[in-house]
């Protein structure tokens, strides 16, 4: 994570914005939501965190719908933008991110052991995804980058002007 880029700074972005945040996280398995809410004061922003590793939690929890599933698998930007917005729709926050990535040992496919997909939802935005290919640096540290790959995100969204 950029040295500039703490949980109080996300938190503080998000206050500054008048957002409240959610996470939606599947590899990362509620790492983001942890590392938020470690920051004492953190329940005026944080409204909570959807850990939906499974195919199937995504798709009741978070409404990823199922063609989305079929067509480009858990582990892309579609299903990640579809875990975002159905975060921030579940617990009517203004802001979400979702994560979905392989951490490892090993790739699924054609998909890559570091491979992981974000998204950012927030009102008055549309909503953004990208992919990252960290590489296989081991599941601890593909979490970890991931973990601060979202923070980053979710301050850049909290920071976005309409």
């Amino acid at each position: 994570m950029s040295a500039e880029i703490t949980p109080e700074s996300v938190l503080d972005a998000c206050r500054a914005a008048g957002l409240k945040l959610a996470t939606a996280e599947s590899c990362t398995g509620g790492m983001v939501s942890a590392r938020l809410i470690d920051v004492a004061g953190s329940s005026d922003v944080v409204l909570g965190g959807i850990v939906a590793y499974s195919n199937a939690a995504k798709r009741d929890v978070l409404g990823v719908d199922t063609n989305t599933l079929k067509a480009y698998g858990a582990v892309s930007e579609e299903t990640a933008v579809e875990m975002a917005e159905g975060a921030r729709r579940a617990l009517r926050a203004g802001v979400a991110v979702g994560i979905t990535g392989i951490a490892g040992p090993g790739g699924a496919g054609d998909k890559p052991e570091g491979r992981v997909c974000f998204a950012v939802a927030r009102e008055g935005m549309e909503t953004r995804s990208e992919t990252q290919d960290f590489g296989a640096l081991g599941r601890d540290r593909v979490r970890a980058v991931s973990r601060d790959r979202a923070m980053e995100l979710l301050k850049e969204a909290a920071e976005f002007r309409p």
